[in-house]
């Protein structure tokens, strides 16, 4: 079972600061990787649901610190060696993706080959806006534009011609340090994006609050990939973990299941004192799985 930290980008008013320090003690705690979420802005008010909580809300004021993912992962980046950087999730069809595609690959290339890159559609309409994109398609759009960026990172001539691009005649690099390109990792609980992490992804990201609920989730993932021809243990899982206090008890019911990524919340981590809360899970948890390759 490999250990991330979710929301490293999140709530940080002093990150120039705070963040070195974080990420070191992160390394030699022997977290695997350092996961970003992406909004690049929370409204004041907003109709559209969350989809991840009964409220429908983020529950995180218009006022709270949000850097940009791919910014901040690459200022740890530059203070670490050995973590993996994961965008959980970055909202791919309001994004111009061939500049996306040159900062994955420029991220990539940068880290030794450190990114994993998670990659949703959004439920966000009032950002989509902000952004200057439509939100309705978003689907389609983010499979057009993933297909493209694929394109972009292989090295050779791109000619992409579509609804939504008409790329023709050029190359860009460098190129991602992973051939042939980062992990995809997919977010999304609906059919369609169990659909899409089966046909597109290297991997699924869940967004779930405990195991239970991640086992009814997994269970279509598996079926959907089946039925696709797909061997469902080739999508590798990662899922928060929000009960990383019950400790080792807790992660078998996540290995149980499949899973082979835990990612502890941030906010909950530093509920209370985040040194006591990050020894406390080291010696509970950390030092009793296998050392990482």
């Amino acid at each position: 079972m490999k250990i991330g930290l979710f929301g490293i980008n999140m709530g940080h008013a002093d990150a120039s600061v705070s963040l070195p320090p974080l990420v070191a003690k992160l390394e030699t705690a022997g977290f695997e990787s350092v996961w970003t979420g992406e909004h690049v802005i929370i409204p004041e008010d907003y109709a559209s649901r969350y989809p991840y909580n009964n409220s429908g809300k983020l529950g995180i004021p218009a006022e709270t610190p949000f850097a940009d993912p791919l910014i901040t992962l690459s200022f740890i980046a530059a203070h670490s060696t050995k973590l993996r950087l994961g965008t959980g999730i970055n909202i791919l069809p309001q994004s111009n993706p061939m500049l996306l595609a040159k900062q994955v690959a420029a991220l990539d290339h940068l880290s030794g080959g450190r990114l994993l890159l998670g990659l949703g559609v959004g439920w966000l309409a009032e950002e989509f806006k902000v952004m200057g994109a439509p939100f309705a398609g978003r689907g389609k759009r983010f499979d057009d534009y993933l297909v493209a960026m694929k394109k972009v990172w292989s090295g050779k001539t791109v000619e992409h011609q579509s609804d939504h691009l008409d790329w023709r005649g050029f190359k860009s690099h460098p190129l991602p340090a992973q051939r042939p390109h980062p992990p995809i990792i997919i977010g999304g609980h609906s059919p369609a994006a169990l659909r899409r992490t089966v046909a597109m992804g290297d991997g699924w990201f869940g967004f779930t609050n405990d195991a239970a609920e991640l086992a009814d989730t997994l269970g279509r993932l598996r079926a959907t990939a089946e039925t696709a021809g797909r061997d469902p243990d080739s999508i590798e899982i990662t899922a928060l973990w929000r009960g990383f206090s019950d400790g080792m008890e807790g992660l078998e019911a996540y290995r149980d299941l499949g899973v082979t990524r835990l990612l502890v919340p941030l906010h909950r981590l530093g509920l209370g004192d985040l040194d006591e809360n990050l020894a406390q899970l080291r010696e509970d948890v950390l030092r009793k799985l296998p050392p990482l390759a």
